[in-house]
């Protein structure tokens, strides 16, 4: 991906979305021309000069300090994922090799251990792009249990919840305030694509929804930034009905994201998804009883 590009537009998003009452600068009612501040403003309160400010905005300065990028950051009142995406995107505006096509990325002995530890709480463990390399039988049935529950073991035949989230219909039915779930999806590709500039399957990725979906499109262009954490969504599940789900996002030191799905104890959300466990449970033992058929 061009980072020059990308952190150009990050600024330019960011400045505009500041306003000069905000930190303590004069409105001037109707002449002020652009929305948010100005890039001498802007590089007045992070004490740089503004021709070199314009110029990272622009892609020409490519030897940020960490201590400018700071600076910024803090003018721009960035939080800190904005902050360490910024770092990101400013690393990769040097010299890089081209683009290339990262190996498939696979499970290690040690996630498959948490994931079968974690028993039936619904996991899904995410690659770097958003690819699904993992889930447990309950993940499965409560993110995409229209899909073949053996899916992830193809690495070609992977699901990609961005792809998911935008594409496939059963995704968007799924949670009842859509475009929150949509937005969150798309912060954590925009922190993927500052930490993985080189990685051609992401640049792809991308490429591909910006032309299926106009509603990544704009979501994209918005450079909201999210990486990781938890976030709660009302779900409307096809065979249990109504929740309410948190779904925590735990990182490991291989990129890998690991979604685990909670509700509240003794909530309506807990009967449901503890009522979902029970019915893959028993449509698996149901399935494993069933005798083989001879010709």
């Amino acid at each position: 991906m061009d980072n020059r590009r990308h952190l150009g537009e990050f600024l330019r998003t960011r400045r505009s979305q500041v306003r000069p009452a905000d930190v303590g600068l004069a409105e001037y009612g109707d002449r002020r021309r652009v929305p948010g501040l100005r890039r001498e403003e802007l590089a007045l309160l992070a004490g740089v000069s503004a021709s070199y400010y314009a110029r990272l905005e622009q892609g020409y300065s490519l030897n940020a300090s960490p201590e400018v990028l700071d600076a910024i950051a803090r003018a721009l009142r960035l939080n800190d994922a904005e902050r360490r995406h910024l770092r990101d995107l400013a690393a990769g505006t040097r010299a890089r090799p081209a683009p290339r096509r990262s190996p498939p990325e696979r499970m290690t002995a040690e996630l498959e251990q948490l994931v079968e530890a974690l028993g039936e709480a619904p996991v899904v463990v995410l690659g770097r792009h958003s690819d699904v390399l993992a889930w447990n039988r309950t993940g499965h049935a409560l993110f995409a249990g229209h899909l073949d529950p053996a899916a992830p073991d193809h690495v070609r035949q992977r699901p990609n919840l961005a792809r998911l989230v935008f594409l496939d219909p059963h995704t968007r039915e799924l949670y009842a305030d859509w475009p929150v779930k949509a937005r969150a999806v798309v912060g954590t590709l925009r922190v993927a694509a500052g930490r993985y500039p080189d990685d051609a399957a992401l640049s792809a990725l991308v490429g591909e929804l910006t032309v299926r979906s106009a509603e990544f499109t704009d979501m994209w262009a918005a450079h909201r930034v999210k990486a990781g954490g938890d976030a709660t969504y009302a779900m409307r599940h096809p065979l249990v009905g109504a929740m309410t789900v948190t779904q925590q996002a735990l990182q490991t030191e291989q990129g890998h994201t690991v979604v685990i799905a909670t509700t509240v104890a003794g909530s309506p959300s807990r009967a449901a998804m503890a009522l979902l466990a029970h019915s893959v449970a028993f449509a698996e033992s149901t399935e494993s009883a069933r005798p083989l058929r001879t010709e």
